[in-house]
């Protein structure tokens, strides 16, 4: 396994590389730093979205609470990401909440300055649209794979999205890098903890993952991509 983790990712992509490095460079001279640790809340559902979030360092999951109270994981971003719910030239609010689950440094871009910027750099919102229309893509994907395929479409969905986000080669087999509890899994997914456990025995029974010292090895990713009905969607929308 040691041997493994130093094999090269199966991909590093960010969602910031919608942007060219000329215009992100300009996103940059626009935001402030702030420092969060983990366990703390960058937004609140239902607080003012007038913010954009550029994390330089760090991990930050969004959640969305049922009215049942159990937390669901939509999002998990890493380096590289930008995420907020800001809408250009118009007051709205978030829909869900961002808490950081790795102590973080994140570059913030007001709302008022990014307009200002927009205006100026034609280029730049044609960009910003494009990152706009990944964001959405990747929220559709997610609730159809949630809602057509049951849970066993969602979790062998979430495994793919794993393997693309945070998975390294190893001969034919894949190495999810990144330890997850049963629990975890289930928030992603809408289900219980009870339910992810049967659900990785049965995958494991049938030789399609194994753990090996608490990490997920994918075995036969074409048999998950099935389950799913896996559309091949680009690497920079099929992500966790």
């Amino acid at each position: 396994m040691t041997d493994t983790l130093q094999r090269k990712p199966v991909s590093q992509v960010a969602n910031s590389d919608c942007f060219t490095e000329e215009s992100l460079t300009k996103l940059k001279e626009i935001m402030y730093e702030m420092r969060a640790e983990a366990g703390n809340h960058l937004f609140w559902e239902g607080d003012s979205a007038d913010k954009l979030y550029f994390l330089k360092r760090g991990q930050v999951k969004i959640t969305k609470a049922s009215d049942e109270g159990k937390s669901f994981i939509l999002y998990v971003y890493n380096t590289g990401d930008l995420f907020g719910q800001v809408d250009p030239f118009q007051n709205s609010v978030h829909s869900f909440n961002a808490e950081v689950t790795e102590n973080s440094i994140i570059g913030v871009i007001q709302q008022k300055d990014l307009e200002v910027l927009l205006w100026q750099h034609g280029d730049l919102a044609v960009e910003f649209m494009k990152w706009m229309g990944l964001m959405h893509r990747m929220t559709q994907t997610k609730f159809r794979d949630l809602m057509m395929f049951g849970k066993p479409g969602a979790l062998c969905s979430t495994l793919i999205r794993l393997c693309n986000t945070y998975g390294k080669n190893h001969g034919s087999e894949i190495v999810i890098t990144k330890k997850l509890t049963n629990s975890e899994l289930a928030d992603m997914i809408g289900a219980t903890r009870e339910s992810v456990n049967r659900m990785l025995g049965d995958l494991k029974r049938a030789n399609i993952i194994a753990m090996e010292n608490n990490y997920i090895v994918i075995k036969d990713l074409p048999y998950l991509r099935d389950i799913c009905q896996c559309e091949n969607c680009p690497v920079d929308m099929c992500r966790i």
